[in-house]
């Protein structure tokens, strides 16, 4: 078995010059996406149709030759497959109908992977297309994240509602987590055996958690995932990111035992180092540094390189990359990266 880049840093291995992926690297910045989803006539179209799917997750590796593709699809697919009435309407983003403390208890899981074959088709097909030596990423959201979006029905600034929610039905809403981490553990197993090199498990609202609830409603559910996930496929190479999680990042480690963790720019490079020593990270320039592009995104590129290049490390945004990123200053970074002239 060939063992690509990523899944080397991975392992602990120091590379250079390392591998670059970034998050959201396809999507709305590109002309071949914009067009394609036009002519799917929604965004769920494209992730359940694997033709789609497949195209849209090679588009940015024939562009810039990543040395890993990440599945196309959404977080959101899970509490789709729960039936949660997940629709994305246009200007306002996702949208669910929200659940209460008595939904929980009915909500069904026993159809949800007929829901979610068509995404699996995706990665087998899309494994099959990939030059040898481009990792496959796999992805699922953390139970956290899409428990906000299944309680408010939407996203909110502070994800307030999920935070009111877990006070007053604690019970309630630790089952919620619970149902959420087996299904998507399922889902990424899925993944893995159908081509995945690696999965990655993004939690975008972890920052607005207290210590105490950070530890229950992020770290431990992902804990959860990472566990089972394990269970089915032995060495399952997992990256774990939690946006804003800042001063409980090394717990974050710890407690889920994630391969790599994610960082996001807030993070300190005096602080990744240290947590580099821990084990591989992976980030974290500010995705508004690409909307600027030129000299001041390729500086602020070659100090992340140049800080973590003596460790185990993957460079990538930290958070996804924004519609109005020029393509060219895309092609610009991962020259960057490389070294390349």
């Amino acid at each position: 078995m060939v063992k690509r880049t990523l899944e080397r840093v991975l392992e602990g291995e120091t590379v250079n010059p390392p591998p670059i992926w970034l998050m959201r690297q396809a999507g709305r910045y590109l002309p071949e996406y914009r067009a394609l989803r036009e002519k799917a006539g929604g965004f769920l179209n494209l992730c359940y149709n694997p033709d789609f799917a497949t195209e849209v997750t090679l588009q940015p590796i024939r562009r810039y030759g990543f040395d890993a593709a990440i599945l196309f699809s959404d977080i959101l697919v899970i509490p789709d497959a729960l039936k949660c009435g997940v629709r994305f309407e246009k200007g306002e983003g996702p949208r669910l109908d929200p659940i209460n403390a008595d939904d929980i208890a009915r909500l069904e899981a026993r159809y949800a992977a007929n829901t979610l074959d068509p995404v699996i088709e995706a990665v087998r097909r899309i494994r099959a297309s990939l030059p040898e030596e481009t990792s496959l990423l796999g992805f699922c959201g953390a139970p956290w994240t899409v428990a906000t979006y299944m309680i408010a029905g939407k996203g909110t600034s502070d994800q307030a509602p999920a935070r009111l929610f877990a006070y007053r039905h604690r019970k309630e809403f630790l089952q919620l987590l619970d149902l959420i981490a087996d299904l998507s553990a399922d889902y990424l197993i899925r993944q893995l055996e159908a081509g995945a090199d690696a999965v990655q498990i993004f939690d975008s609202w972890a920052g607005v958690l207290t210590e105490d609830d950070f530890a229950d409603f992020a770290a431990k559910p992902v804990a959860r995932i990472v566990e089972k996930v394990r269970m089915a496929v032995p060495g399952a190479k997992i990256i774990a990111f939690a946006k804003g999680a800042g001063a409980n990042l090394s717990t974050y480690r710890q407690l889920t035992g994630a391969n790599a963790i994610g960082l996001d720019w807030t993070v300190p490079l005096s602080v990744a180092k240290t947590l580099q020593k821990e084990g591989p990270v992976q980030g974290n320039l500010d995705p508004l540094a690409m909307v600027v592009g030129g000299k001041m995104m390729e500086a602020r590129a070659t100090a992340i390189v140049e800080a973590l290049s003596d460790g185990p490390m993957i460079f990538n945004l930290g958070h996804g990359i924004t519609p109005d990123v020029d393509p060219e200053n895309v092609a610009a970074l991962v020259k960057r990266v490389r070294g390349e002239k």
